[in-house]
């Protein structure tokens, strides 16, 4: 059986949607030849602890874990958050609009900490990898970023050993969404930009999760680019008979909800006809279930929405099939940002498998709305089309009142962690050969 050295800094039982493509692939992998070993940090910042998904851990793989140091306890100390309190993710800010101090550690962050602040890992982890990889050679190493520091270890081990590397990178670089946002100087762009085309040029095999990341990074890096999509766990589906459909016209949103996701389209539509129909006031229920920005909360005020909306903060990740099932209509909202076309989060193929209709406001032609498109498991709806959304909530809400409020995907197999577990392994392969 082949050896594969898989770098990832998330990793249970740190929990949330950075943890999920690694530990999935992990899964699977020795269905298809190759035995992973996995290198990970002993004492990371993880947003969220989800102890249930320690269980897909196979038994008997090695986990090797180093020491990290990171700022995140001068951050906190810096902008009055205790030590015991989680870093949000993304920019995310639940109960007060951002300090002064916040956007200065924003742009130490950008500026001082490149390409994040994982950086003071990258020294030690080589060192340490290296002299485990003279005793123990692998035939592949594989990096998952962000954090893109995982990626820089893996360049220098393949500098330093010369072994096969595939780099994966479950979010853009410099084109992420929040990109903007680190009030970068000239010269932080400039090596932020620098060790992307590193990566990008180095690795044996670049791979990406969607379609408009594989153009984009083709341009970026003049090669071919590898594209295999995140997917749903056919283990976590939960067929539960005892799950009951929700008795109100639910609308479900599951993870992070960040400010440049804030549907104000929805919120607004959803006022009117609130306002309209007293039936559907009465059947209304909006279920958020993960970290809210501020920002949504102001707008769901400003709309007169607040008494429809359920608030649950997390749950471990073994428990949201059951609320997806259960929900009437499941939301999947984009970043609307100027790469809101490649955006695929992971939860969106957890909503295909749920079987239930998804609502999508985003980009009509983005990745997104091609694959709902394709498997017909919904419906998409621009950023500010507020006719369309009128229209896509009525039809929804008529099918539900008339029990019709069912989809019935197509060709979504395709998308399972076994079958793209399979994808990774082929591409391992010809890389070895």
């Amino acid at each position: 059986m082949k050896k594969v050295l898989i770098l990832t800094y998330y990793w249970p039982p740190g929990g949330g949607a950075g943890v999920q493509r690694c530990l999935k692939f992990v899964k699977y992998l020795r269905e298809f030849g190759y035995e992973p070993i996995v290198y990970t940090s002993l004492n990371g910042e993880m947003p969220v602890i989800d102890n249930s998904l320690m269980k897909d851990i196979p038994e008997g793989i090695t986990i090797l874990k180093t020491p990290i140091w990171e700022p995140y306890n001068l951050y906190k100390s810096f902008i009055g958050q205790a030590k015991d309190e989680k870093i949000n993710a993304a920019f995310l800010t639940e109960k007060k609009k951002p300090s002064i101090t916040q956007k200065i550690s924003v742009w130490l962050r950008g500026n001082i900490f490149i390409p994040d602040a994982r950086k003071f890992w990258i020294k030690p982890s080589v060192k340490y990898l290296s002299h485990y990889l003279k005793d123990n050679p692998v035939d592949i190493i594989f990096s998952s970023g962000p954090p893109h520091s995982m990626h820089i270890i893996a360049y220098h081990l393949k500098k330093k050993l010369n072994i096969p590397w595939v780099a994966d990178f479950r979010d853009p670089w410099t084109n992420i969404d929040y990109y903007k946002d680190l009030m970068l100087s000239p010269a932080a762009d400039k090596k932020h930009h620098r060790l992307e085309q590193l990566v990008l040029t180095t690795a044996d095999k670049v791979m990406v999760i969607g379609d408009t990341m594989k153009t984009e990074f083709e341009a970026l890096a003049g090669r071919k680019v590898d594209v295999i999509y995140n997917g749903f766990d056919t283990d976590d589906i939960d067929n539960s008979a005892s799950i009951k459909r929700d008795e109100k016209f639910s609308l479900a949103h599951i993870g992070t909800l960040v400010k440049t996701r804030n549907p104000i389209v929805l919120w607004k539509t959803l006022s009117e006809l609130v306002a309209d129909d007293k039936g559907f006031a009465d059947d209304l229920l909006i279920k958020l279930v993960g970290k809210v920005d501020f920002s949504v909360r102001e707008s769901l005020k400003e709309y007169g929405l607040e008494k429809y909306v359920q608030y649950t903060e997390y749950l471990p990740h073994g428990e949201i099939g059951g609320v997806q099932k259960a929900s009437q209509v499941l939301l999947l909202l984009l970043n609307n940002t100027p790469n809101a076309k490649g955006i695929l989060t992971g939860k969106f193929f957890e909503y295909l498998a749920s079987e239930r209709p998804i609502l999508c406001i985003g980009l009509t032609d983005g990745d997104a709305a091609k694959i709902i498109d394709d498997t017909k498991a919904g419906y998409t709806v621009g950023f500010d089309d507020s006719v369309s959304m009128k229209k896509t909530l009525l039809r929804l809400y008529e099918d539900y009142k008339n029990n019709r409020l069912i989809v019935n995907s197509q060709n979504i197999n395709q998308y399972s962690r076994r079958n793209l577990t399979h994808q990774l392994a082929d591409l391992m392969n010809n890389l070895s050969k």
